[in-house]
């Protein structure tokens, strides 16, 4: 590990001398600044650092989704996913209404077109009432007083099913780590950890120029600085390139993450009216990703998607996005090729919707057959950092993972940012009782 070029910790007082923190937090999404949040609350004058290498927080998965609050309707019961969900939807509406962010617990309509899928619509029905989650099953008609333009054969509407603004969230929870005594470093990427067993880790990091500082910087001819942070323990919560700084610190993660991209839509403004709220179809169960769905934001304005089709890059929001290294990484791991077997039809299907949008928008017209290929708009997309382990099995509940000094959050997908709250403490948990082993 290269010798510290530029200082970047904070005080070193009693037992930490020699680290610049107790705790380094890797990702500056919603899971990572939850987890600070979480270490300030239940340790005061526990010294944390969070590293993000964009120059601002919830540039990735937190901020590029559909501000959808879950309610936990679709999760095993018993799983993370169900339990955190369910208590994260909850106390997010509860953090939202404290804090002044924008937020609306709106209900959302789960609607039935073809009659296979009513089996696993009254599936879900007894999953919500397992869960303890308010449902109640709609006729045709029921379904057009919620939704007048939307058309099915059954539905269930989930009345804790919200909107509300995530980036605003995780900016927020930024604020408060900050005011618990955590630092929040932005535009820093780990570049290597040096994992020292009964001591904690070294991790070096490259330090790039502020966005903006000149043009010959945003060209990339300005090398970025090099620094190196000591720290007692470190938690991963990088998400899409979580796997990788597993590796780096000498743990082998079980799954790998491959990228999937979520294309979306928005309805023009002048054909807004046809979606009053959130409608979904009947989700395969087969499959973590929900479907192509309608969304009207806390902003107003209605999203539709995503589909999921697998990106060329970590960070491959188009097709014009191609990292030919992280796509070699992507198809050597062997659950990339199993999951692609298995699931060609599938895919196919998803592949077709991305290409052409007349696909898209028949897929669309399952659930609203008023709309047209003109009424949609093209709008930014998202990309799910999906872990999959190396039989081709897609992870369907988060899986947090430890070794030696470190904490992993290997796979953190939609619910993640609902539930970000209760995952924090849980990851915070298991942080400082990796202190506790190295102060031992």
């Amino acid at each position: 590990m290269p010798a510290r070029t530029t200082p970047v910790g904070t005080r070193r007082t009693g037992s930490s001398a020699g680290y610049d923190c107790d705790v380094l937090i890797v990702g500056g999404g919603i899971v990572g600044l939850s987890t600070a949040y979480a270490i300030t609350r239940a340790a005061p004058g526990t010294r944390v650092l969070v590293l993000e290498k964009e120059h601002g927080p919830a540039r990735h998965q937190t901020g590029r989704n559909s501000g959808v609050i879950h309610s936990g309707i679709y999760y095993r019961p018993g799983s993370l996913k169900a339990r955190f969900a369910v208590q994260g939807a909850a106390e997010m509406v509860e953090f939202c209404a404290e804090h002044g962010i924008a937020h609306d617990v709106t209900g959302k309509l789960i609607v039935a077109t073809e009659r296979e899928e009513l089996p696993r619509l009254h599936a879900l029905i007894q999953r919500g009432r397992q869960h303890g989650i308010p449902v109640s099953e709609l006729g045709p008609s029921q379904i057009a007083e919620h939704e007048p333009h939307v058309r099915g054969l059954a539905a269930i509407h989930v009345g804790t099913t919200g909107v509300c603004d995530f980036g605003a969230v995780a900016g927020k929870l930024a604020r408060l780590a900050k005011d618990g005594g955590a630092l929040v470093r932005y535009g820093t990427e780990v570049t290597a950890v040096d994992r020292r067993p009964g001591a904690g880790v070294a991790v070096e990091v490259a330090v790039a120029p502020q966005a903006g500082a000149s043009s010959q910087a945003a060209a990339g001819r300005t090398p970025a600085r090099t620094s190196v942070v000591r720290a007692r323990a470190m938690v991963n919560c990088a998400g899409l390139h979580c796997d990788r700084v597993a590796q780096l610190t000498g743990d082998v993660p079980p799954a790998r993450i491959i990228p999937f991209r979520g294309e979306y839509f928005e309805l023009d403004s002048a054909r807004e009216e046809l979606v009053r709220g959130l409608v979904y179809p009947v989700p395969d169960p087969a499959f973590p990703f929900l479907g192509v769905h309608l969304t009207r934001g806390i902003e107003g304005g209605v999203h539709i998607g995503p589909n999921a089709v697998p990106a060329l890059a970590l960070e491959g929001y188009d097709w014009r996005t191609v990292r030919p290294r992280e796509l070699a990484a992507v198809l050597a791991h062997p659950g990339t090729w199993r999951v692609a077997r298995r699931h060609w039809r599938y895919g196919a299907g998803e592949l077709r919707r991305s290409l052409s949008k007349r696909a898209f928008t028949k897929a669309v017209q399952r659930l609203l057959p008023e709309v047209t290929e003109d009424d949609l708009v093209p709008a930014p997309a998202g990309v799910r950092a999906q872990a999959v382990l190396h039989d081709g099995t897609l992870v369907d509940d988060f899986l947090i993972t430890e070794g030696q000094h470190a904490v992993h959050v290997l796979n953190a997908p939609s619910p993640a940012a609902t539930a970000s709250l209760p995952i924090g403490r849980e990851v915070a948990g298991r942080a400082l009782e990796a202190l506790r082993a190295t102060a031992r």
